[in-house]
């Protein structure tokens, strides 16, 4: 005997009113209210330091005179923004800015992410702190050791120099920084020294996230140890690059200021300026206020774009993003 075809009655789903939805929203940060206060601190120090300044963008629309009432300034609409953009020099530093922040994005990216995977195939314990250690310690020199270093490195007698020379690679010595087209390299490969240890960090860290149990069953399967580096450890940090990809996106046109100012001089100024150094230079240094808030707002708002793009990139391609 067949039985009987009998379709149950579809659940309409549930929708919760506003009301709900409020009162699910309270009784949660009252279950939270410890980490809610928690909060607070850094919620004070950042409207006091982060939005209450933005009061200052005004100054990109006026003549602004430090001596004069906010009621007294001349108001001059986008004239600073059209100096700004009509300048030759404005266009010299914002190429200099993403050229150096390109290649600090790239070069900071696979040299942390190369020697965290180094560093985690190491079975000697001591030696791998030890690595960790040497590292990650020039981090936490100021720059302006760091450039004195570099700068007594790279000079006439210094060692590079007497070491291409007994080399027989150059005749005579070099001036590296005094030829602007070196100076990109030299600080991709000085922020390279200081920060690869401490960027390394938190791939190690996300590199303990991975189950062990892959790695048993890939060396079982008589994976090698490159290949187990290739297809679990790199999947497995895929997150953790994507996100901070995003977040270094946002950052564009920060390319640093104190080592740019510290290596730089009358020679290689052609490569050496960054916007900050601009902003210092012709803005501040000048007492033209007005100039240097406009391109300060150029700075943000050409962040805004790189931040939301590349989210919005990462969420269509179905990746870790931050909102």
């Amino acid at each position: 005997m067949e039985k009987p075809n009998v379709s149950l009655p579809s659940v309409p789903p549930v929708h919760r009113n506003k009301g709900e939805q409020k009162n699910t929203f309270y009784r949660r940060l009252l279950q939270q209210r410890t980490l809610a206060f928690m909060c607070i601190p850094f919620v004070i120090w950042a409207f006091i330091f982060k939005y209450l300044p933005l009061w200052g963008w005004t100054m990109a629309f006026q003549n602004f005179k430090p001596a004069r009432a906010f009621a007294d300034q001349q108001w001059v609409g986008m004239k600073h923004f059209q100096t700004l953009f009509e300048d030759n020099t404005f266009y010299r530093v914002l190429r200099n800015t993403l050229v150096m922040s390109s290649i600090k994005l790239v070069l900071g990216f696979v040299t942390a992410i190369t020697l965290a995977l180094l560093l985690n195939e190491l079975k000697n314990i001591i030696f791998k702190r030890f690595v960790q250690t040497v590292s990650y310690l020039p981090h936490f020199i100021s720059w302006v050791v760091a450039s004195s270093i570099v700068l007594t490195i790279l000079s006439p007698d210094g060692v590079i120099n007497l070491i291409l020379t007994k080399l027989h690679l150059i005749d005579s010595p070099v001036l590296w920084m005094g030829k602007g087209e070196y100076f990109w390299g030299i600080l991709g490969a000085t922020e390279v020294w200081k920060d690869v240890g401490w960027n390394t960090i938190i791939y190690l860290a996300a590199i303990t996230s991975i189950d062990p149990a892959q790695y048993e069953a890939a060396e079982i399967d008589g994976a090698s140890r490159f290949k187990r580096m290739l297809y679990i450890t790199l999947p497995g940090l895929k997150p953790v690059i994507v996100i901070l990809l995003i977040m270094n996106m946002g950052s564009i046109l920060e390319s640093g200021f104190e080592p740019q100012y510290l290596l730089g001089n009358g020679m290689n100024m052609d490569y050496s300026e960054n916007l900050d150094i601009f902003v210092l230079k012709y803005g501040l240094g000048l007492g033209n206020f007005s100039l240097g808030t406009a391109a300060g707002i150029f700075k943000t708002v050409v962040s805004f774009i790189f931040l939301f793009t590349a989210n919005y990139i990462a969420k269509k391609m179905g990746e870790s993003r931050l909102f």
